[in-house]
């Protein structure tokens, strides 16, 4: 179980690599909601997400092989692990889908890593990289489910409760979990938890009813970011735990919250990153008068609005 202990360390290790992403309070009537809201833009890291948090944790905990670096993504957490790769001058080899955007796979160009595009989806391109890791030693890293990854993204946590310490709601997206879990991880219960998926790619919702991690069917809009099939376990036990609830938006109240958020504030979210703002903005969650909520608005790697 990850611990706030674990968390606080990997703060420490990262910070010479990262960026403190901004906070913007808005005091009433944003995004059809009357109540006070705080958004974290995470989509302002370095890479365009979240990601690289986990990634440079997970790396500067290890012994990194002559082989460098492996691992499987359907775009976001490969261009975290490209650019921290490329940061601590090691060599990188990302599997993506055939789902991901060209956008994603042109950060991984930029970022001069290894890239193998194979599969329908991630879990084939996980298949793909964990035989390539057998054959060559790489360190693997994980998308969401190895402590290092989900301590990694559990410093989001840690820095939007110094940023807006009142909060009682979180809502945060979910793809396989790293990411919720880790911030979850260092709430522990103080603040409210509440996970945000796609109905279409429902891996969190789904386990949290059967009890244990299954796979699902997932597709959507969202898929290329929040499309793992099966949510990962030490996330789960961690959900258990710390996360009070899941709701799921549909793919059109996504579109909306991204429209909303480049109407109102001119920022540009792909859907994975507007999809925790997509539960607030269509009523999928609906506060208490007066609750103080946060939204984690987590990708921002898509093509501008009007874009050819």
């Amino acid at each position: 179980m990850t611990s706030r202990e674990d968390i606080q360390r990997a703060a420490e290790r990262i910070a010479p690599y990262l960026r403190v992403t901004p906070t913007m309070y808005l005091s009433g009537g944003a995004f059809g909601y009357e109540g006070p809201l705080t958004l974290k833009f995470e989509l302002m890291q370095c890479t365009g997400s979240f990601k690289p948090r986990g990634a440079f944790n997970k790396i500067l905990s290890s012994s990194i092989p002559a082989s460098g670096v492996i691992a499987a993504s359907g775009g976001n957490h490969g261009a975290a692990v490209a650019y921290a790769a490329r940061a601590l001058g090691t060599h990188a080899e990302i599997y993506v889908p055939e789902i991901s955007s060209p956008v994603k796979v042109a950060r991984l160009r930029e970022y001069g890593a290894e890239i193998h595009i194979v599969g329908e989806d991630y879990i084939a391109a996980l298949a793909a990289s964990n035989h390539r890791a057998r054959q060559t030693g790489a360190l693997v890293v994980h998308a969401y489910d190895q402590p290092e990854v989900i301590a990694g993204q559990g410093t989001t946590g840690m820095e939007f409760s110094k940023q807006a310490p009142d909060l009682d709601t979180v809502l945060v997206a979910c793809g396989g979990g790293g990411f919720i879990a880790g911030i979850a991880a260092w709430f522990r219960g103080d603040v409210r938890v509440v996970g945000v998926e796609p109905e279409r790619s429902p891996s969190l919702a789904m386990a949290l009813v059967a009890g244990y991690p299954l796979e699902v069917e997932v597709g959507g809009v969202a898929a290329d970011s929040l499309g793992a099939r099966s949510v990962g376990a030490l996330a789960f036990e961690i959900a258990q735990q710390f996360i009070e609830r899941v709701v799921l938006v549909e793919d059109e109240a996504i579109r909306a919250a991204q429209r909303a958020l480049w109407s109102e504030m001119r920022v540009i979210a792909e859907p994975g990153g507007a999809t925790a703002l997509a539960a607030l903005h269509s009523g999928a969650y609906k506060p208490t008068p007066g609750e103080r909520v946060g939204v984690l608005v987590c990708g921002g790697n898509t093509e501008p609005f009007g874009a050819s």
